[in-house]
C-alpha cells in the first residue's frame, strides 16, 4: 500500500473533471498583460477570478519600488525573522500597517495563509477555547489544529447561535478567542461583526477579525469591515493579506494587546519560516500608500461589484446574500459547474471552480472576483457570455433585463 492510496477517492472525481475538458488545477497561463487580462492556450481571457480586487499588480510605482529593492538588497533575506530576515523594509512596513490600524503593534508574515497559523496558533494552546464561524478557511482550521486548543464551532454568520454556545461553556467562556472573517471567500457573504461584537462582550471573550478579503475594500479608509461597523476599539485582533488588496504575497495581524512582542518567539510559523524578499515588501509598502490615498480605487470596485453581482441575480442565477468583490453562482451539481466552467473558458473568461470539498453546504460553486481594473464594458461581456451560457444549459427561465 502506497503512502497516497488514502487519497484515491479523490481520483474518479478529478478524472471526471479533466475528462470534461480544461483541468482548473492545471491552468497554465502564458501571460498576464494586465490586472484584467491574460494569455492561456495563445487566447486572450478575462481574468474574474485573482483577488486582484484594486487591481494594484502593475500598477507602475509598486513595479519600480519593487525593482529598486532588488536592486539594492538583492533577491531574498535567506533567514527568518528571527535569525537574519528582518531587514530595515519589514520594520518599516510593520509600522506603516499598526499606523494604518491606529494599533500598538503589527507583526509581518510571509504568507495570509501563515499569518493565521502563526497568529492564531500563537495565542492559544492546549487549555484554552477557540470558537470558530463553520465556514472559516482552511487556514484557520489548520491554525486550530496547530494550536491544540479545545474548539468550538458555530453556525456560519450566526450571532445567537455563537452566543449560546459561549453562555453554554460558563465561565470558560471568558479569555476564549472567537475568530470571524470579514467578507467569507467563497460566497461573499459579509459578517453580522456589530452583532458579534455584542456577544463577545457579554462572555468576556477576545475578537479575531481575518479581514483578508475586505482590506481595502471596505471601510471609509479601507481597512476592513471593523472600520465599517465602526467597532475597530472592540476587536482585539485583525489579521489580513497582501495578496488581494496590495497585490503582492504575505500577511500581517495587527492588535493593541499587550507582550505582543512574545509571539515574535512563540509564533513558528512566524519563527521558522524565511521572511519575505524586500522586492515584496517594497511594493506593498507602496500598494499601502496608495490604498490610503486614492479611495476612488474602491469607489470603483464596489460599482462594479454591483454590476456584476446585480446582472447575475437579475437573471435568475443563485448568488449569495451580499453584494462584494466574490460573487458565487451556485450551480446544481458538480457535472453541470464542470461544464459551465469550460464553456466559459472557451468563452474568454476565466473564473474560479469551486467543488466539494473545499465550498460551504457542499455545493458547487462559480466564483468571480472583480477588481477596479474592470471596466464596465468587461463585466457587461461576462453577463452576456453568462446569460447565453445559461440559457443554453437551461440554467435561466428568463432573460436578463435591460439596462435602463
Amino acid at each position: 500500500m502506497g503512502l497516497l492510496d488514502k487519497h484515491l477517492g479523490y481520483r474518479a472525481p478529478l478524472d471526471g473533471i479533466r475528462a470534461a475538458g480544461a483541468d482548473p488545477s492545471n491552468v497554465r497561463f502564458d501571460a498576464i498583460l494586465s490586472p484584467t487580462e491574460g494569455t492561456l492556450d495563445g487566447k486572450k481571457v478575462i481574468l474574474l477570478g485573482t483577488n486582484n480586487y484594486l487591481g494594484l499588480t502593475f500598477d507602475p510605482d509598486c513595479i519600480e519600488a519593487s525593482a529598486e529593492a532588488v536592486r539594492k538588497w538583492g533577491t531574498g533575506t535567506t533567514g527568518s525573522r528571527f535569525a537574519n530576515g528582518t531587514f530595515a523594509g519589514h520594520a518599516a512596513l510593520e509600522t506603516a500597517l499598526a499606523k494604518f490600524y491606529g494599533r500598538k503593534h503589527a507583526m509581518v508574515f510571509t504568507t495570509g495563509y501563515q499569518a493565521n497559523l502563526g497568529g492564531i496558533s500563537g495565542l492559544v494552546g492546549r487549555g484554552d477555547h477557540l470558537i470558530l464561524d463553520a465556514d472559516s478557511h482552511a487556514s484557520i482550521y489548520d491554525a486550530a489544529k496547530l494550536s491544540g486548543a479545545e474548539v468550538i464551532r458555530f453556525r456560519h454568520n450566526d450571532p445567537e447561535d455563537l452566543a449560546k454556545r459561549l453562555r453554554r461553556m460558563g465561565d470558560a467562556a471568558k479569555g476564549s478567542l472567537i475568530v470571524v472573517e470579514g467578507i467569507y471567500s467563497m460566497m461573499g457573504d459579509v459578517a453580522p461583526l456589530k452583532e458579534f461584537v455584542e456577544v463577545k462582550k457579554e462572555a468576556g471573550a477576545y475578537l479575531l477579525v481575518d479581514e483578508a478579503h475586505s482590506m481595502g475594500v471596505l471601510g471609509d479608509k479601507g481597512r476592513g469591515l471593523a472600520e465599517m461597523c465602526d467597532v475597530e476599539a472592540d476587536v482585539d485582533f485583525i489579521v489580513g493579506t497582501f495578496s488581494k488588496s496590495l497585490g503582492a504575497v504575505g500577511g500581517f495581524l495587527v492588535s493593541d494587546e499587550d507582550h505582543f512582542d512574545l509571539l515574535r518567539i512563540v509564533s513558528r510559523p512566524y519563527m521558522f519560516t524565511a521572511s519575505l524578499p524586500p522586492a515584496v515588501i517594497a511594493s506593498t509598502l507602496t500598494a499601502l500608500t496608495r490604498l490610503e490615498q486614492d479611495s476612488s480605487l474602491r469607489t470603483k470596485l464596489a460599482a462594479n461589484a454591483d454590476q456584476l453581482y446585480e446582472g447575475l441575480r437579475d437573471m435568475g442565477y443563485a448568488v449569495g446574500p451580499h453584494a462584494s468583490p466574490i460573487t458565487a453562482v451556485v450551480m446544481p451539481d458538480q457535472a453541470m459547474a464542470v461544464t459551465m466552467w469550460n464553456a466559459l473558458l472557451q468563452n474568454g473568461i476565466y473564473l474560479n471552480l469551486a467543488i466539494p470539498p473545499a465550498t460551504p453546504d457542499n455545493r458547487s460553486l462559480l466564483r468571480s472576483s472583480v477588481s477596479a481594473a474592470h471596466t464596465s464594458a468587461q463585466i457587461d461581456t461576462v453577463l452576456q457570455a453568462f446569460e447565453q451560457l445559461g440559457q443554453e444549459f437551461g440554467l435561466l427561465k428568463r432573460p436578463r433585463r435591460a439596462s435602463a
